[in-house]
């Protein structure tokens, strides 16, 4: 269940921000095995004063942050960065230089789903969630 939140310039079609949602959301499945119905995403468009970002950047740059349950292996995150990069160059044009990306994993007990604490239990070393 990864929260995804998405931040751009403000100013993109309807069909560019769709497609944006799509490539990480398709991203997640295929790195990390979410199901196609696990979509937690927000999309935040600033206007560019409030928008600052470094030279050489351009109007596409994306910053993408990621909260999930903790317990993904460090190959599995390279995977999400790699994954994630690789369908937006090549759905939207986006350079790999214009994205940003971040994974939170908040413990446990920081978690609440229908108001309850999440528990998690390990069995034979995978997760369930």
């Amino acid at each position: 269940m990864p929260l995804v939140r998405i931040e751009i310039l403000k100013g993109k079609s309807q069909e560019y921000k769709k497609a944006l949602l799509d490539a990480v959301h398709d991203a997640l499945e295929a790195a990390i095995g979410i199901p196609d119905w696990d979509r937690f995403q927000r999309l935040y468009e600033l206007e560019p004063e409030c928008f600052e970002r470094a030279p050489g950047k351009t109007d596409c740059f994306t910053i993408i942050e990621i909260t999930m349950f903790p317990g993904r292996s460090k190959a599995q995150k390279a995977r999400i960065y790699e994954e994630i990069t690789r369908q937006l160059c090549t759905r939207l044009g986006i350079a790999n230089t214009d994205v940003f990306l971040v994974i939170q994993e908040p413990p446990d007990e920081n978690w609440g789903l229908a108001g309850k604490q999440r528990e998690v239990t390990y069995e034979d070393g995978k997760i369930d969630n």
